[in-house]
């Protein structure tokens, strides 16, 4: 299997949850979010009374930062179980392969 570099998968997913949200955090800032809401809502078969909290800058800087740090721990923790459980049988055991693969 193939090598998985843990740092860019840590950007990689990091950057992936980040954009995903400051999406979200341009939607409210713009005020379109709440009939995107409704539609997820009701796609879902859910009826909820909710509103929306009004657009605040350092809010949506912290969900920005907060949901990249968690996609970065996420990619990086997937970096290391793969590449360790990716490793060649032979390295795993100590034991050379009976036919000539190396």
């Amino acid at each position: 299997m193939r090598y998985v570099s843990p740092a860019k998968a840590a950007f990689s997913v990091g950057a992936v949850f980040g954009v995903w949200h400051l999406m979200w955090v341009t939607l409210v800032a713009f005020g379109v979010a709440k009939p995107i809401l409704d539609l997820i809502l009701k796609l879902h078969f859910l009826q909820l009374d909710y509103a929306l909290a009004p657009f605040v800058l350092p809010t949506a800087l912290t969900l920005v930062g907060l949901t990249f740090a968690i996609g970065a721990m996420l990619g990086l923790i997937f970096a290391i179980v793969w590449n360790w459980l990716s490793k060649p049988e032979t390295e795993q055991s100590g034991k050379r392969p009976v036919f000539g693969s190396r």
